[in-house]
């Protein structure tokens, strides 16, 4: 039996090679293949840096903190700058407000009725 047509049976853990296993005639199967690498005779070997460079690509695609895009930087500077504006001009709404209301208040230089 060649590796690439072993099956492994997920009811029984029967090795086989055919569509339903011989021993309980499940259909539910594994290639094994999927956990036993064969060397390939026709490829050239992998090398180290090779694997550090497919270690590094595969490290930066699951990186739970991508590196923000220049559009997506720029949209959030945006909206904290218009977030501090509208802080600011509430406050001076608020110190406007406040000093119309001592303007007109008794303190305003008019003797208290």
């Amino acid at each position: 039996m060649k590796l690439p047509d072993a099956r492994l049976c997920l009811d029984c853990d029967e090795v086989h090679d055919e569509p339903h296993c011989p021993a309980c005639a499940s259909e539910s199967f594994a290639f094994l293949k999927r956990w036993v690498s064969a060397p390939d005779r026709g490829r050239a070997p992998v090398t180290n840096t090779e694997r550090i460079e497919k270690a590094a690509t595969y490290r930066a695609l699951l990186a739970a903190d991508p590196e923000p895009t220049i559009t997506k930087r720029l949209i959030r500077g945006g909206v904290a700058g218009l977030a501090v504006l509208g802080a600011a001009g509430w406050i001076l709404q608020k110190n406007a407000a406040g000093k119309r209301k001592n303007d007109q208040g008794p303190g305003s230089g008019e003797p208290p009725s």
